[in-house]
C-alpha cells in the first residue's frame, strides 16, 4: 500500500523527523486558505504547490510549481487541480490529481548554502536485510545516480539481531559531508526515519530529498512511504489513510473480495489457488500462444462466493477471449470447485467467452464429472497438455 506525501510527512513528524511544513487542499479556495495559515505560522511568503498523486517525477510532469504570492497559490492550484497528470512513472494515461500540498518555502537564505541529500530505507532482499542508503545526489533519480556514479551511494546494512547502531548513523552523516549543527542533525534524521520505517511496518520510506538548510537543518522536503500489505492488521491508522482513487479499480474490488489480483494486457483470464501456481499458469498461457489477462489467486479455500466474485472480476476486462482456471485440490476438494463454477457460472448468466476449468488432486475425476455434465459452456481437463490444447482450440 502507497500513502501520499503530504500523509508521509504527517507519519514522519510523529517519529521525530523534521519536516517541510505544508498543508493538503482539493480546491484552489482550500489552497489560498493553506497558504495563509502557512504565511501567519511560519512567515513564508512563497510556496510551493504539489500535486498529489502515487507516483514520481511529478515535477517533470508539470504537478510541483512555485508560487511567489498569494494570487499565484490560487492560479496555480486551479491549474494542478484536477489535471491529468503524465509522469516517467504513472505512463502514457497520466493520473487525475484531485488534491494539491501547499508547503512553505524552505530554500531560503542564511549562513550557509541548502544542499540536497538523498535518504531511503528498505529491505535488502539479497541480504535479507534492512539496508540504509543514503547519497549526496539528493533530487535525482536514484536509479540514475546508481547508474552513472555508483561510488557516490553509501549502504549500511542493519543487522535485525542488534538493530541500528549509533556509530552506522554517525559514518552515514560523515560520508555525505556533514558537520557540526549539520552533522548532529542527519543522525537525529536518520535514526528518527528508521523508527519510522519500523513502527509503520514500511518496505520502503524514501526522501527525496531531504535538505539541509541554510541554518543547517535537515528536513524533508518530500517523502514517498510503501506499506507492508501483510502487516496492515496492525496498523489500522495507516489503513485509514488508503487513497483508492489512486488504485487499480480492478484490484480495489479484488481486495473487497479478499482475492489477489493484478491486472495484465492479455487476453485469457486467469483464475488459480496459489501464487506459485498461478505463475506456471500464466507461463502455460503464454506458451499456448495466449497472453494472461490477470493474476488472480483465489487462495486454498475457493468455494462458489470466491469463484464468482473472480469471475465477474475477469469478465469486466473487455480484452479477455477466454477463461482459464486452474485449480489444484489440496485443502479444497476439486468436486467442491467444481460445483462452485457451475453455480457461480448459473448466478452471472449470459457468459460469452469460453471457460476452461483444469482440476488436479482431491476428487479430481468427480469434479471433471460435474463440470462435463453442466449442459454449460465449460470444457474440463485434468493435465496441464490437455488445459493448453483447450487454449489452443479456443482462441483458434
Amino acid at each position: 500500500m502507497n500513502i501520499h506525501e503530504y500523509q508521509a510527512k504527517e507519519t514522519f513528524n510523529a517519529y521525530g523527523v523534521g519536516i517541510q511544513r505544508g498543508i493538503v487542499a482539493d480546491t484552489p479556495e482550500k489552497a489560498l486558505e493553506a497558504a495563509q495559515k502557512l504565511n501567519a505560522d511560519t512567515g513564508t511568503s512563497w510556496y510551493v504547490i504539489k500535486a498529489q498523486i502515487h507516483a514520481g517525477g511529478r515535477g517533470k510532469g508539470g504537478g510541483v510549481k512555485l508560487a511567489k504570492s498569494l494570487d499565484d497559490v490560487k492560479t496555480i492550484s486551479s491549474q494542478i487541480i484536477g489535471m491529468q497528470l503524465v509522469t516517467p512513472q504513472t505512463g502514457p494515461e497520466g493520473k487525475k490529481v484531485h488534491q494539491v500540498l501547499v508547503a512553505e518555502d524552505v530554500y531560503y537564505p542564511g549562513e550557509s548554502e541548502p544542499k540536497e541529500f538523498y535518504v531511503s530505507i528498505l529491505l535488502d532482499r539479497q541480504s535479507g536485510r534492512n539496508a540504509i542508503i543514503a547519497s549526496t545526489e539528493g533530487g535525482m533519480d536514484i536509479e540514475e545516480v546508481a547508474e552513472k556514479t555508483p561510488e557516490k551511494i553509501i549502504t549500511e546494512i542493519i543487522d535485525p539481531k542488534i538493530g541500528l547502531r549509533d556509530f552506522q548513523v554517525r559514518k552515514l552523516a560523515f560520508a555525505l559531508g556533514l558537520e557540526g549543527k549539520a552533522f548532529k542533525e542527519m543522525v537525529s534524521f536518520i535514526k528518527n526515519l528508521y523508527k519510522a520505517y519500523e513502527g509503520i511496518d514500511a518496505s520502503l520510506v524514501e526522501v527525496n530529498p531531504a535538505l539541509k538548510t541554510s541554518d543547517n537543518r535537515i528536513i524533508a522536503v518530500d517523502g514517498k512511504v510503501n506499506i507492508d500489505d501483510n502487516a496492515l492488521y496492525r496498523q489500522p491508522k495507516i489503513e485509514e489513510m488508503r487513497d483508492e482513487r489512486e488504485e487499480d479499480p480492478f484490484e480495489v474490488e479484488a481486495r473487497a473480495s479478499h482475492l489477489n489480483y493484478v491486472k495484465l494486457e492479455g487476453n485469457v483470464g486467469c483464475m488459480v489457488n496459489g501464487a506459485g501456481l498461478a505463475m506456471a499458469t500464466m507461463d502455460m498461457i503464454k506458451l499456448s500462444g495466449g497472453d494472461p489477462a490477470n493474476f488472480l489467486d483465489v487462495g486454498g479455500g475457493a468455494n462458489a462466493k470466491t469463484v464468482e466474485a473472480g469471475f465477474r472480476l475477469i469478465l469486466k476486462d473487455p480484452n479477455v477471449k477466454a477463461i482459464l482456471i486452474n485449480i489444484f485440490g489440496g485443502i479444497v476438494r476439486c468436486d467442491r470447485v467444481a460445483n462452485g463454477v457451475v453455480e457461480a457460472y448459473k448466478n452471472i448468466g449470459d457468459i460469452q467467452v469460453p471457460i476452461i476449468v483444469r482440476l488436479q488432486g482431491t476428487n479430481a475425476e468427480e469434479g471433471a464429472k460435474i463440470i462435463d455434465e453442466s449442459g454449460l459452456k465449460v470444457y474440463s481437463a485434468i493435465s496441464l497438455k490437455e488445459a493448453a490444447e483447450r487454449v489452443k482450440q479456443v482462441l483458434a
